[in-house]
C-alpha cells in the first residue's frame, strides 16, 4: 500500500509541472501586453518608455525559461502577484473569496450525493418502474439545460413567483439553496444514471446469484453488497467533478450575485486582470490533480486489490 500511495504521489509531480507551464505558455501567447494592461487599468497612458518600464518591473522583459522558473518559485511560496485593479496580493483576494466558493460547492456535492444516490438506487431496483422513469426524465433535463438558464427559471419560480428563497448574496443558509440546486442539478443527471448502470451491471454478477440462494434477503443483498461495489464510479467521478465544479461556479455565482472566487475570475477577465486569471488556471489545475488523487486513494481503501495490481504493475 505504502508503495502505491508513493508511485501516485511521484507521479503527481509531472503532471503539475505540465498544467504549471501550460497556464505559463497561455499567458505568454495572449496578445494583450499585461504592461499595458497594468498602466490602461491605472488610467495613465501606455507609452513606449513606461510601458519598457513596467515590463522591466514586472520581469518580462527576461527570457522565458527564467521568467516560468522565477514562477514556479513564486508559487511554492503562494505568491500570484498584485492585481492590477485592486492593488492587492492576488492571493489574499483567493484567502477572502474561496470559502464562499467552496461552501457553494461543497453544499452541491451534498446535494447530488443525497438526490442522487437514492434516486440511482431505487431506479436499477425497480427497473423500468416508476422511478425509473422519473430518474430518466430527470437526468435528461439535468444535463441538457444550461446553468445559467437553470437558475434564472429557479429565481423565476421560487424566489418571485413563490418568495420562498432570496435572490441574491450570501448570508443565512436560504441563500444556498438556489445556486447549490442550480450547481447539483448536473452532478445529479450524472450520478443518477451512472449509480443505476453500474448497478444493474453488479446485479448481473455471479455472488448475487449465491447471495439469494443463501437465503440473505433482497434488501441486504441491494445494501450490503451490491451498493457497495456499484458506487465505486460515482466515487471516481466524484473526483473527476471537483475541478469541474469549482469552474462551473463561475457562472452560478454571477447569477446568485454570490461573492466566491468564480465571480472575482469574472471581473478578472472583463478588466484583464492577468495574475489573478493565472492563479485561477493553477487553481483549478491544482484541484483537478488533487482530487483524482484522493479518489485514487479513496478506492484503494475500499478496494485493496487496486494496491496490490499497483506494486505487482511497477
Amino acid at each position: 500500500m505504502g508503495a502505491y500511495i508513493g508511485k501516485r504521489m511521484l507521479a503527481v509531480i509531472p503532471i503539475f509541472l505540465c498544467a504549471t507551464f501550460l497556464s505559463f505558455l497561455l499567458i505568454k501567447l495572449s496578445p494583450v501586453d499585461p504592461a499595458e494592461v497594468y498602466l490602461t487599468v491605472a488610467h495613465i497612458h501606455p507609452t513606449e518608455e513606461l510601458i519598457a518600464e513596467v515590463r522591466h518591473e514586472f520581469g518580462l522583459d527576461r527570457p522565458p525559461l527564467v521568467q516560468y522558473a522565477d514562477y514556479l518559485l513564486k508559487m511554492s511560496r503562494l505568491d500570484f502577484g498584485t492585481s492590477y485593479i485592486s492593488k492587492e496580493p492576488v492571493w489574499r483576494e483567493v484567502v477572502l473569496r474561496m470559502p464562499a466558493t467552496l461552501e457553494l460547492a461543497f453544499s452541491s456535492i451534498c446535494l447530488a450525493v443525497l438526490i442522487g444516490v437514492p434516486i440511482g438506487f431505487l431506479s436499477a431496483v425497480y427497473k423500468n418502474g416508476v422511478i425509473d422513469h422519473f430518474s430518466r426524465s430527470l437526468a435528461f433535463f439535468g444535463a441538457s439545460i444550461p446553468q445559467f438558464w437553470l437558475g434564472y427559471l429557479l429565481i423565476f419560480f421560487l424566489a418571485v413567483k413563490l418568495d420562498l428563497f432570496p435572490v441574491q448574496g450570501k448570508g443565512t443558509w436560504a441563500h444556498l439553496v438556489l445556486p447549490s440546486l442550480t450547481l447539483a442539478m448536473g452532478l445529479i443527471a450524472v450520478y443518477t444514471r451512472l449509480l443505476r448502470t453500474s448497478m444493474l451491471e453488479q446485479m448481473q454478477e455471479p455472488y448475487v446469484l449465491y447471495a439469494r440462494a443463501r437465503g440473505l434477503k433482497e434488501r441486504v443483498i441491494m445494501g450490503r453488497h451490491v451498493l457497495k461495489i456499484a458506487i465505486t464510479p460515482m466515487i471516481t467521478g466524484l473526483g473527476m467533478n471537483m475541478g469541474k465544479l469549482l469552474a462551473g461556479t463561475i457562472i452560478v455565482e454571477e447569477v446568485f450575485s454570490w461573492p466566491g472566487f468564480g465571480r472575482y475570475f469574472i471581473e478578472a477577465i472583463f478588466n484583464r486582470d492577468l495574475p489573478v486569471i493565472q492563479c485561477y488556471v493553477f487553481l483549478v489545475a491544482c484541484i483537478f490533480i488533487v482530487g483524482n488523487l484522493i479518489v485514487d486513494l479513496i478506492q484503494m481503501m475500499m478496494d485493496p486489490r487496486i494496491s496490490w495490481k499497483g506494486t505487482m504493475g511497477s
